[in-house]
């Protein structure tokens, strides 16, 4: 029974991938194609893989898609409590004791033509919690901002600041970067 539905998770997902694209759209980076499905499927039990450690912040990860495009990623630095300013985060999302904090992210696109955005990077927090991105903006957020989303081609770099609403006492252990093009998640650590 757990073949057939992993079979079936597999197909499901090719179908909504498909769904999803059109003949006159390139994929992004963030887009999976029928194979990464099929390798989900198929990969090997999380017993006989050993995750990578966290990245230090600074260090690159290279990795080509599923589509063939090559892309450096770099997460550069993480900042807590800015944009004193603004909007509260508290204000803005009605919580009590939550600021802003903002990741430096670089991303180059090495080979192919894709595109970015800043919704696959999440915070994780040592109680398993996850935050991700705000979705508004402020004129005193950190400059420069990191995209919701832009094209590149080969040889093109993107780098700027993406802001979170974070809980003020505590500093999250990961960033992540989560998109659908890689079996597992790519982490840099935060330094305390």
């Amino acid at each position: 029974m757990n073949a057939r539905r992993a079979a079936t998770a597999a197909l499901l997902a090719a179908a909504i991938t498909t769904a999803g694209c059109t003949a006159d759209s390139e994929p992004t980076a963030s887009s999976k194609s029928t194979p990464a499905a099929t390798k989900a499927a198929s990969s090997p039990k999380p017993s006989e893989s050993t995750p990578e450690p966290p990245r230090a912040l600074g260090e690159t990860f290279t990795w080509t898609s599923d589509e063939g495009y090559t892309f450096g990623t770099t997460v550069m630095g993480y900042e807590q409590d800015v944009a004193k300013n603004s909007v509260s985060a508290d204000e803005e999302f009605d919580t009590d004791g939550y600021v802003w904090a903002a990741v430096d992210i670089k991303v180059c696109l090495k080979k192919g033509k894709a595109g970015v955005t800043r919704y696959p990077w999440v915070l994780a927090y040592a109680d398993g919690a996850r935050i991700e991105p705000s979705t508004v903006t402020y004129g005193d957020f950190p400059k420069p901002e990191y995209p919701y989303e832009a094209e590149l081609k080969a040889g093109d770099c993107v780098r700027g600041k993406t802001v979170f609403a974070v809980p003020g006492n505590q500093r999250p252990e990961r960033i992540l970067y989560t998109t659908e093009s890689l079996p597992e998640d790519a982490e840099w650590a935060v330094p305390k």
